[in-house]
């Protein structure tokens, strides 16, 4: 949060500067033609309230089925939290973490009197991971996490700018990532596999401002929400050294874990640096 702070207040400053540093210069061709940038700045993940684990005891690839115990009861009666497990009981979780980002653009805009219409494509990583965790009665914690090896967009943004020098504008399109996903547990007796990296697909959307400092170089700042879908991530529970009464091993030898939520959704704040041709 410090690095954040310390980023907006850059950029607070540079779109503060005064008026002076835009005389003596051509604003007729601000914001019109081909650029390149770097941004950077930090991903902070929402409150994912409510996410829990889901089950598909026989395979059928329907969840939501309950594990029982041999006994008929609820093996995971203790619940479930959101972010990293703090203990093998329902203790608690730690928060979702976040992160730094750092893209790289390639960017096209076309002026129109005062109105700027446009498409970016860019690619780079966010280091913000999002963990959700389910408690057993035996008692054991399993916690699974994801996190972006690299991300991708291609987005439409359109602004006004008051003769130039300033742009105004909104922004939305289409979103990929590289998921990498994690699973951890402290049952030892069981096996557990999974399928690792899987694809996530959904939109951004967003709006910033963007200052002119030369003919060629502008600074800017902008705010991005993502939300990223990915239904592929499975945990598959196997017997290990379990024995045949095993919950997860009741209905048929084994069971897949899945998260409630296939949603991946965080909020950025990003600096950036470009230069116009």
């Amino acid at each position: 949060m410090k690095n954040l702070s310390l980023l907006a207040a850059l950029a607070a400053t540079a779109m503060a500067m005064p008026a002076m540093a835009q005389e003596g210069r051509d604003t007729s061709q601000d914001f019109n033609g081909p650029y390149i940038s770097i941004a950077g700045g930090g991903t902070l993940q929402g409150s994912d309230r409510g996410e829990t684990l889901v089950f598909d005891t026989n395979r059928d690839g329907t969840y939501g089925d309950q594990v029982t115990t041999s006994g008929g009861a609820n093996a995971f009666s203790p619940g479930f939290c959101n972010g990293a497990a703090t203990g093998t009981a329902n203790l608690g979780c730690k928060n979702d973490k976040d992160g730094p980002e750092y893209y790289a653009r390639l960017g096209y805009d076309k002026r129109m009197g005062n109105f700027v219409i446009g498409a970016v494509l860019e690619g780079g990583r966010s280091h913000a991971r999002d963990s959700v965790s389910g408690f057993s009665t035996t008692p054991a914690s399993y916690t699974m996490s994801r996190e972006a090896d690299y991300q991708a967009g291609a987005r439409l943004r359109a602004g006004y700018t008051p003769g130039g020098g300033a742009l105004f504008y909104v922004t939305g399109g289409g979103a990929y990532a590289r998921l990498d996903n994690k699973f951890t547990t402290s049952n030892t007796a069981n096996s557990f596999s999974d399928n690792g990296k899987t694809n996530g697909w959904g939109y951004a959307a967003g709006g910033g401002a963007e200052l002119m400092v030369t003919n060629n170089i502008s600074v800017g700042l902008e705010y991005l929400y993502t939300d990223l879908k990915d239904k592929d991530y499975v945990v598959n529970v196997g017997p290990g050294t379990a024995p045949p009464t095993n919950p997860f091993l009741l209905n048929g030898g084994g069971t897949d874990i899945q998260r409630s939520n296939p949603h991946f959704r965080t909020h950025s704040v990003r600096g950036s640096l470009s230069l116009r041709f």
